[in-house]
């Protein structure tokens, strides 16, 4: 009797991590010799494809007003777009086992890189969050959010007695919320000193998902997550780079040209497309209207080129990477990469879902990427890695295809 009150307390309380629960010991089926998944494999390129095609369109103007040259930004794009399929596939390759066994020094690594930007990086836009490689630079912020992914699915793939044991309440709580909750705290310590409250947001959030999805008490994550929102809160109004955008927020038309500016022509960019849009390439308001639209705004020369149909066309792509990218996670037998393959697809989910509240001004604007459509080298070539380790994941998960 006692032995199975043990095993009762030991299964998790929410839904999504039961189910995650109820998958450990299945064993792969035949259907592991198809490879990587294809269907996800499609929405991942499509995805790519036609984000850069939105780069070309977007950046023709900015990039001939200020380097004289309008293909100045799709060119280096298609480079980076490049080697990220590379990239992919190479991660691809790799077993998630491999990637398991050097979670912890990767996070370490990340860890240095994030303390060199302090004393190594140099600043743009007001903050100091690139390190520079010759002609090239580099953001290990982008990297920490991967980076967190894998060293909270090890820990849940590790301690997962101690996490999911509620009978044991201070051992639970500990394992299961505080200890997990650390790895968080120690990049956002770093990321904050960068001035990158964004990316603070992001690692926050998916550092919920993944106690989530690792089981641990959601009363207890509460308790934690609650005093972390006010913490980020008060960071966020009592530093006067992030008050200032607050207050644009609040009221963008006060600060028409100064701050307000991209938030309110990005509105107009968006209100302008109608249901169809104006044609690709036809964008007026990227001609020094929208700041840098290939940037963080880009989506709204999206809606201005192809329309409301467009627009939605477009996130539905993003519907269908998502369902499989929960698909691969939810159907593999082993612990740790289901919640390496869900967390890596909820941290682009969680992406979109904020880029897109940013330039309908539900959030402030604190410089959130759109992953495959906003320019970025860096950035890009780190989703593309996750993409390799999810399409790796994909070999091992076990449903009809």
């Amino acid at each position: 009797m006692k032995r199975n009150t043990a095993v009762k307390m030991t299964k998790p309380r929410n839904k999504l991590s039961r189910t995650l629960f109820e998958k450990d010991g299945l064993s792969p089926s035949s259907e592991q010799s198809l490879g990587v998944d294809k269907p996800l494999l499609l929405y991942i390129l499509l995805l790519l494809f036609t984000g850069s095609l939105m780069v070309f369109s977007a950046s023709r103007a900015y990039a001939e007003t200020h380097f004289g040259d309008p293909n100045y930004f799709i060119r280096l794009q298609t480079v980076w777009a490049l080697v990220g399929v590379l990239v992919m596939l190479l991660a691809s390759r790799i077993s998630p086992a491999v990637y398991k066994k050097f979670t912890s020094f990767g996070y370490a690594v990340t860890a240095v890189l994030l303390l060199l930007v302090l004393v190594l990086g140099f600043t743009a836009g007001g903050a100091q969050r690139w390190i520079g490689i010759g002609p090239f630079t580099f953001q290990p912020s982008e990297l920490a959010k991967t980076m967190l992914i894998l060293v909270l699915a090890k820990y849940f793939s590790n301690y997962k007695d101690k996490v999911l044991l509620y009978s044991e309440k201070g051992s639970a709580f500990l394992y299961g919320t505080v200890y997990p909750a650390l790895f968080f705290l120690f990049y956002a310590i770093l990321i904050m000193l960068q001035k990158h409250l964004s990316c603070i947001i992001i690692l926050f959030a998916l550092t919920v998902i993944m106690l989530f999805i690792g089981g641990s008490d959601l009363c207890r994550v509460t308790l934690v997550a609650a005093p972390a929102v006010a913490g980020i809160g008060a960071f966020a109004w009592f530093t006067e780079y992030t008050q200032r955008r607050i207050l644009i927020w609040l009221n963008p038309e006060l600060y028409p040209t100064d701050g307000g500016w991209q938030t309110l022509q990005g509105l107009m960019a968006i209100g302008s497309g109608g249901l169809f849009g104006l044609g690709f390439g036809n964008s007026r308001l990227k001609y020094s209207y929208v700041s840098e639209p290939q940037n963080d705004f880009i989506f709204t020369i999206v809606c201005e080129e192809l329309g409301f149909v467009g627009a939605v066309l477009i996130l539905t792509l993003f519907g269908l990477f998502v369902h499989r990218g929960f698909t691969v996670g939810l159907s593999n037998p082993d612990r740790f990469s289901r919640i390496v393959a869900i967390g890596i697809t909820a941290k682009v989910a969680l992406q979109v879902i904020l880029n897109l509240a940013v330039i309908t001004n539900f959030l402030p604007n604190t410089g959130i990427s759109l992953p495959f459509f906003s320019y970025g080298g860096s950035s890009l070539v780190v989703l593309m890695g996750e993409m390799g380790i999810l399409l790796s994941i994909s070999k091992t998960s076990i449903y009809h295809r």
